[in-house]
C-alpha cells in the first residue's frame, strides 16, 4: 500500500477487497479480518494504515468508519462498504468491489498501452528527423560546396529548416516542455480530462470508445449495487455517480426519469441509448427474472472485451501508419541530398 495521505491504486484496492471478502466469507468479523491482514503486513506504510484501521474498528465495531478514517480509499468504495454493512452483505460487496476495481485497472492499462508505444515511437522518429536536419544536412552541404555546387530545391529547403531549428532551439525546447505540460494536464487532471473528452466527442472513433468505457463502468456499478441488496432505482442513482462522462451521465439521468414515470427498464436503456438493443433486451429480461446483477456483470465484461478489441484495432492501424509516414519523411530528407549528389559524382 501507499502513503496514508494518498488514495490507493485500483490494484491495491482490489487486493484489499479480495482479502477482506475471503476473510469475511470464512466466518471472521471485520475486526478479526483487519487483525489478520495486519499480522501479514510487511510494508511499514501498509502496516501503519492497517494499525489505524484496526484501532478504529475496535472503537466503532464497524469497518466503514475505519475505511473512512484511513483516508486512502475512494468515496465510492466507502459508500458501498457502508451499504454492505447495513444490509449484512459486506462479504459479497467486498468480492464485487474487488472485481470492479480489477476491471477499472484493466481499462486504464488498455488505454495507457494503446497510447504509450505510439507516442514513444513518434518521439524517437522525430528525434531522428531533427538529427538529420540539424547535424547531417550541414555535412552534406559542406560536401556540395567542396564539389563546387549548391543545394537546391527540396534539399535546400531541408537545410534551411535544419538551420532554423538550430537557431531557435531554445524556443522549440520551450514549446516541447509546454506540450508535455499540456499532455499531463489533459491526462492527469479532472478538468483536463473533461476538456479532452469534449474534443474527443467530435471524432467518431473516440466518441464510441468513450461511450463503451462509460457503459462498462455503469454496468459494473449496477452489478455492484444490486449485489449489495439495493433495488434498481437506488442502483441507478449510485451508478450514475461513477460516470465521469457528462454525455453518458445525461443518458442515465433520462433513464431514471423514464423509470420514475413507470417505464420498463429495458425500454428505458434502449431509448436513452445507455445500452445497445441486445444488452437492453437482456437487462429487461433479467429485471423480470430477478437476475439483473448477474446480467450487469456479464454486460460489463462484454464491454470490456469490446474496448480491448477497439484499442487493439487502433494499435493495429496506428503503428504501421506512423512507421510508414515517418519513414517516408526520413526517406525524402535523405533522397533530397543523395540523388543530386549521385548526379554530381556521375558527372565528374
Amino acid at each position: 500500500m501507499k502513503k496514508q495521505q494518498s488514495v490507493l491504486s485500483n490494484l491495491e484496492i482490489a487486493a484489499f477487497c479480495s482479502q477482506m471478502a475471503m476473510v469475511l466469507k470464512s466466518g471472521f468479523s471485520a475486526m478479526e479480518g483487519i487483525s489478520l491482514l495486519l499480522a501479514d503486513a510487511a510494508n511499514p506504510e501498509e502496516k501503519a494504515i492497517l494499525e489505524s484501521m484496526y484501532e478504529e474498528v475496535v472503537a466503532s465495531g464497524q469497518l466503514y468508519p475505519a475505511l473512512k478514517a484511513s483516508g486512502v480509499f475512494p468515496h465510492y468504495m466507502l459508500q458501498m462498504s457502508e451499504i454492505g454493512e447495513e444490509t449484512g452483505n459486506l462479504d459479497e460487496v467486498m468480492e464485487a468491489l474487488s472485481k470492479y476495481y480489477e476491471r477499472e485497472e484493466s481499462i486504464s492499462q488498455e488505454v495507457k498501452g494503446a497510447l504509450t508505444y505510439p507516442l514513444i515511437m513518434v518521439g524517437m522518429m522525430l528525434l531522428v528527423i531533427i538529427v538529420l536536419l540539424t547535424k547531417v544536412m550541414p555535412i552534406f552541404n559542406q560536401v556540395f560546396k567542396q564539389l563546387g555546387r549548391e543545394m537546391t530545391g527540396v534539399s535546400k529547403g531541408m537545410l534551411l529548416l535544419g538551420n532554423t531549428i538550430s537557431n531557435y532551439a531554445v524556443v522549440l525546447v520551450g514549446i516541447a516542455v509546454l506540450l508535455v505540460f499540456l499532455v499531463l494536464y489533459f491526462t492527469k487532471t479532472k478538468k483536463g480530462r473533461k476538456q479532452l473528452m469534449k474534443l474527443g466527442y467530435h471524432i467518431r472513433f473516440s466518441r464510441e470508445l468513450y461511450d463503451k468505457m462509460a457503459a462498462c463502468r455503469f454496468a459494473g456499478g449496477m452489478y455492484l449495487t444490486l449485489k449489495s441488496g439495493l433495488n434498481t432505482e437506488h442502483s441507478l442513482e449510485f451508478s450514475e455517480k461513477l460516470i465521469d462522462n457528462p454525455y453518458f451521465a445525461k443518458k442515465v439521468s433520462e433513464c431514471k426519469k423514464q423509470l420514475e414515470d413507470g417505464g420498463d427498464l429495458g425500454e428505458a436503456f434502449q431509448q436513452t441509448e445507455v445500452f445497445s438493443g441486445l444488452y437492453a433486451r437482456m437487462a429487461s429480461i433479467a429485471n423480470k427474472s430477478g437476475m439483473m446483477d448477474e446480467i450487469m456483470d456479464k454486460i460489463a465484461r462484454q464491454y470490456e472485451t469490446e474496448i480491448d478489441a477497439k484499442l487493439s484495432a487502433l494499435i493495429a492501424v496506428l503503428e504501421p501508419t506512423l512507421v510508414i509516414v515517418l519513414s517516408i519523411i526520413v526517406g525524402v530528407i535523405l533522397l533530397s541530398v543523395m540523388l543530386p549528389l549521385m548526379g554530381i559524382m556521375a558527372g565528374l
